[in-house]
């Protein structure tokens, strides 16, 4: 698995540990199964990497954070998406514990 991350200073490219090895079939994008594995991960039901390869099993590719926008888009190998949209949350928020 492989991040990029846009700075002020340029890009930067981490390596992870893969998600497999040798060559696989792309599933197609499930986005049911996409919304059961990131509502585990935020519940705190999972790792990144277990989140990671939930995400591949449900079909996701890629997938690309927009801050400003506050949506994470996920990408299908057959071109499908599906768009996460988070609420802003403000420093101090009694609701965050």
């Amino acid at each position: 698995m492989q991040s990029c991350y846009e700075t002020d200073l340029g890009p930067v490219i981490v390596q992870e540990t893969p998600l497999l090895q040798g060559m696989a079939d792309v599933p197609a994008l499930d986005p049911t199964a996409l919304v059961a594995a990131l509502r585990a991960d935020q519940a705190g039901r999972s790792t990144f990497p277990e989140f990671a390869e939930a995400a591949w099993r449900a079909g996701v590719v890629r997938w690309v954070v927009t801050l400003d926008e506050r949506t994470c888009t996920y990408f299908g190998g057959d071109g499908q998406t599906y768009v996460e949209r988070y609420a802003a949350v403000e420093v101090g928020d009694p609701t965050l514990g």
